[in-house]
């Protein structure tokens, strides 16, 4: 069920948008529909934070995955007390795509580690202005390392504790990261994502968030085959739980290295163009214990553009901790594609409007929406909030399970 944003709602949200962060860090003016222009106050790109806050959503982010990645780990990571600080902090180059995508996975637990961004050799000001804010305590499993820096030697203060992992070939970088995972834990996984680092990234994308909230590495092949680094941290792993995005991509001669290492299944997604309807699949998906299986109301929900592929392991944070949401993807406007829309609204929460029934008693949706509104428009996040808001359905014009009953 889709429903118009009230226009209080949407007038709440362009008076917010006045706190937006300008991508140079300078006041600009926008356009407004039906008004004059939206004077931009007071910039906080040095805090590397942006929040437009609804009803049922909450934007994070800024014109850029660098001013991204800061904004989530403060969301997440406020550094005021010592519970709301991160024991350990990623920093990976944000030109390597696959290391960035194989970093995801030490946002999920036991490290729970915030993905940041060097560019190159180079510290943002806005990464070293969160590093700083946030204080991370130091991995005790990792030797007290309070940063896990991967393929950029970036300049740090020198009170922070350093472990480096160096620039290397995708599927090698994806072994130490694996590693490292490991070390944290102390033991090695039993499930692993494999895929080739070739791949579309847009439907790609919805892995680094599923990465972090099962714990499972995302490993890659090399060549036709699978690889001698990813084969032999498999091989260690004693037949592991392999799950696969586009097996077609792999070729018959990876899969088939894969079968003789452990139980292969194919995830939905990483084939096609229609992205967004890729990430739909890999929410619902499940098999045992592994996957989202979002297929109810009551979840959190990461939204992102599919044109900032960077905004997925800057995200995956949100997906495994908090509400732990899916990542879905609009459209490359930002907008909301139909087949995003009809998920919605399987899974909007519903109460009787029976006055018996109380909605106080209900399961909500949250909604985490990365980037600032060039990359997801104010407009679309009024309807995202729409979408999620829990809502009086008549009788039989639900699924049963979605209806509220009273106690």
């Amino acid at each position: 069920m889709r429903r118009p944003a009230p226009r209080h709602l949407l007038a709440a949200i362009l008076v917010a948008a006045a706190t937006i962060s300008a991508g140079c860090g300078k006041s600009r003016s926008q356009p407004v529909p039906g008004g004059g222009p939206l004077r931009r106050l007071a910039p906080v790109e040095a805090e590397g934070a942006v929040s437009v806050t609804t009803r049922n959503t909450t934007r994070v982010g800024g014109a850029n995955a660098i001013v991204d990645s800061a904004s989530v780990a403060r969301v997440v990571y406020p550094g005021l007390t010592t519970g709301s600080r991160p024991q350990a902090v990623v920093l990976v180059d944000q030109r390597s795509w696959p290391a960035a995508l194989s970093a995801s996975v030490l946002a999920g637990a036991p490290l729970q580690a915030p993905v940041l961004y060097a560019v190159g050799n180079t510290l943002p000001a806005v990464t070293l202005q969160a590093l700083e804010a946030m204080r991370p305590q130091g991995a005790a499993a990792l030797g007290g390392a309070q940063v896990i820096r991967i393929g950029t030697e970036a300049p740090l203060p020198p009170r922070f504790v350093v472990r480096q992992l160096p620039a290397a070939a995708p599927a090698a970088t994806a072994v130490e990261i694996e590693q490292t995972l490991a070390a944290a834990r102390g033991s090695t996984p039993g499930q692993v994502i494999v895929m080739r680092p070739s791949g579309a990234r847009p439907l790609e994308m919805p892995a680094a968030g599923l990465a972090a909230e099962s714990g499972a590495p995302i490993l890659f092949t090399e060549g036709p085959g699978l690889g001698a680094a990813s084969e032999d941290a498999l091989k260690a792993m004693r037949r592991p739980s392999i799950y696969v995005l586009d097996p077609a991509l792999l070729g018959h001669v990876a899969l088939g290295a894969l079968a003789r290492l452990g139980r292969v299944t194919r995830l939905p997604g990483g084939e096609g163009p229609a992205a967004g309807a890729e990430a739909i699949a890999l929410a619902r998906f499940t098999d045992g214990t592994f996957g989202w299986g979002v297929k109810e109301p009551g979840h959190g929900l990461v939204f992102a553009n599919p044109g900032r592929p960077l905004d997925a392991p800057a995200g995956a944070l949100l997906s495994a901790s908090a509400d732990y949401g899916p990542l879905l993807l609009l459209d490359s406007a930002g907008s909301i594609p139909p087949e995003l829309a009809a998920y919605l609204g399987d899974i909007q929460p519903a109460y009787s409007a029976a006055p018996e029934y109380a909605p106080v008693r209900g399961v909500y949706n949250h909604g985490w929406l990365i980037g600032d509104e060039q990359a997801i428009p104010l407009v679309t996040q009024a309807e995202l909030d729409s979408l999620l808001e829990i809502s009086p359905r008549q009788q039989g014009a639900s699924p049963e399970a979605s209806v509220l009953k009273p106690e």
